[in-house]
């Protein structure tokens, strides 16, 4: 996909891989709705790519509300009647073990990482269906193939996000409708500051920056893929995983008796 002058709608555009990709696209050419819940971020962000000679329009939302997927998905599309790609970038994690848990952090996670993309494609596939062409990029984890023990909630939501584009890419077929996956790997944001971060380094997981993983996404846009699982030995991890989920079992054991003096304490 050429990607000068497509109308692309970004989420979680605020920070971390999500703002990585707004300035890599919109030096593409590419006109962006940027959307996240810290405006002032937004504002931030739209005048740094502005700076460079692209184009911004900021749309503020909780896609946790209660009708937020479908209020910026109408704000979108009375600004930009034509709408090329809708990327769901918006994610949250959880570090702990899933005994520990509370329920309100099991339903933020679906609402955000699951509830929230479905639903927001689900209010722009009707425009994308009168144009007969579109693309839709799912922002998915590693994790999402290969469960991790301590990320449990987490790994479940982006399981059910590659699942739905999976599905949704088989029932678009011929529709002109592209459906992309993209695993990036453990990436240095804020979202994985403090335990995460500290965990991180102790067990020697490999790392990327925001913008290397945007590059990719981009790259992966351009050529057409339907999936894209970053870094290496992850991506062969991926298929083992698939075939041989014993071996990765054992493989993890130790790492995961690593992992647990940093996972969140239980609540008091």
């Amino acid at each position: 996909m050429y990607l000068q002058d497509r109308r692309i709608l970004l989420t979680g555009a605020s920070g971390g891989i999500g703002r990585a990709l707004a300035l890599a696209l919109a030096s593409r050419g590419a006109w962006l709705c940027l959307s996240g819940r810290d405006r002032d971020a937004l504002a931030r962000l739209k005048g740094e790519v502005e700076a460079h000679g692209g184009r911004a329009e900021i749309f503020a939302a909780d896609l946790g509300a209660d009708d937020g997927p479908e209020r910026l998905a109408a704000h979108v599309l009375t600004a930009y009647p034509r709408l090329d790609v809708l990327i769901n970038c918006a994610g949250t994690s959880h570090f702990g073990e899933f005994a520990d848990t509370p329920a309100p952090v099991l339903s933020r996670l679906w609402q955000t990482n699951v509830l929230a993309p479905m639903r927001l494609v689900q209010a722009l596939l009707p425009t994308m269906r009168a144009q007969g062409r579109g693309l839709i990029v799912n922002v998915g984890s590693i994790f999402g193939s290969i469960a991790f023990p301590c990320f449990t909630a987490y790994s479940s939501t982006k399981f059910a996000l590659r699942g739905f584009s999976e599905a949704l890419r088989r029932e678009l077929n011929g529709s002109g409708i592209g459906v992309l996956y993209v695993a990036p790997r453990y990436t240095r944001t804020a979202i994985n500051a403090g335990a995460v971060e500290a965990m991180a380094a102790a067990v020697k997981m490999p790392q990327d920056d925001p913008a290397a993983v945007a590059a990719q996404i981009v790259l992966a846009i351009e050529r057409e893929r339907a999936e894209r699982y970053l870094g290496w030995p992850e991506k062969l991890f991926v298929r083992i995983n698939a075939w041989f989920p014993r071996l990765v079992d054992r493989a993890l054991r130790r790492q995961t008796e690593q992992m647990r003096p940093f996972a969140l304490p239980r609540p008091t």
